[in-house]
């Protein structure tokens, strides 16, 4: 038991020496992990970045490949790619001093993936590892009345949830109500983040205050990727970078939001905290990915689970 002024999650990480923070949904999602990996480096932690990606890193040479399904990215990686969210965020961290590689996973089934987890882990010594996720869909467990889209993130919640010789393994979770354009009912969120408290899972929640030297860096590294990503921006990030700098309402940070309402708020720049394997025990459909190779396997073992469910029907938050 903690007390109250220790944050849950830091205590957890106080006697870890090498944590991997890792993006679980591809995009831009270790962007969402930035402000927690610059707090650790900040304590003095020896940190390593991974992102679960969409760029194409099949056209990288043999000489970037630390094994398979895992991509050693720098600033000078692709340089032809335009579209390339790890290399931004190497060139951001070789901007501010910092260690600038950034490793990236292709999209693969569970068993590639958790090999490609293995293999890093083996690489540094890590003895903890923070799963991210840029808005919510990470909590869900399968029967609410919408999924987002859940398939890289339960991938890796899956391939990291036998890695049971890591002495610490956490998701955090920022950007709560970003999903809800993806069909993510938020109070069946809450209702979830209320069962895992119940089940000794859940480890509290803190803000990204843009006061804080970390919170500060974070709002540079989104403003230097929306520069050097102009066709496509974040729009989780920018969402939680708005909440930061204290925005609210329908902001505008890109053109790609054109026609839809946006609802930034203070919510957004919280970080939820959980136990890995917590979460995992209350995932409905985490067996029947367990032997996927392919992410559209993943796919398709979501979708046939989904026929079979009876799901929850959403719920307004009162008002």
């Amino acid at each position: 038991m903690t007390f109250l002024h220790a944050n849950p999650l830091f205590t957890r990480l106080a006697d870890a020496e090498r944590i991997l923070v890792a993006g679980a949904g591809g995009g831009f999602d270790i962007y969402s992990g930035l402000p927690l990996a610059l707090s650790l480096r900040h304590q003095g932690k020896e940190v390593h970045l991974a992102n679960l990606s969409f760029s194409a890193l099949a056209g990288l040479p043999a000489e970037d490949w630390a094994a398979p399904d895992l991509a050693v990215i720098t600033p000078d990686s692709a340089p032809h790619q335009s579209y390339f969210p790890e290399r931004t965020l190497a060139q951001w961290l070789r901007l501010h001093g910092h260690p600038a590689t950034v490793y990236a996973f292709p999209q693969t089934g569970v068993q590639p993936l958790r090999a490609a987890y293995r293999a890093l882990i083996e690489r540094h010594d890590i003895d903890a590892v923070v799963l991210v996720d840029g808005g919510t869909d990470i909590l869900l467990r399968g029967d609410e009345a919408g999924l987002g889209t859940p398939e890289e993130d339960l991938a890796g919640v899956a391939a990291l949830a036998a890695l049971d010789d890591v002495p610490h393994r956490l998701v955090v979770s920022v950007g709560f109500g970003v999903d809800a354009y993806h069909g993510v009912n938020h109070v069946q969120v809450l209702e979830n983040i209320a069962a895992l408290e119940r089940d000794g899972a859940y480890l509290g929640a803190f803000s990204i205050p843009r006061a804080t030297r970390e919170g500060a860096l974070y709002l540079d590294a989104v403003e230097h990727a929306q520069q050097h990503t102009p066709e496509h921006p974040s729009i989780v990030n920018g969402s939680i970078a708005a909440a930061v700098r204290g925005s609210f309402g329908d902001v505008r940070f890109t053109d790609r939001t054109r026609g839809s309402e946006l609802f930034v708020n203070p919510l957004m720049s919280l970080y939820f905290a959980f136990d890995l394997p917590g979460l995992a025990d209350r995932c409905l459909y985490l067996d029947r990915i367990e032997d996927t190779q392919l992410i559209r396997q993943v796919h398709s073992r979501i979708a046939e689970f989904r026929d079979t469910v009876v799901t929850r029907p959403p719920r307004r938050f009162p008002h």
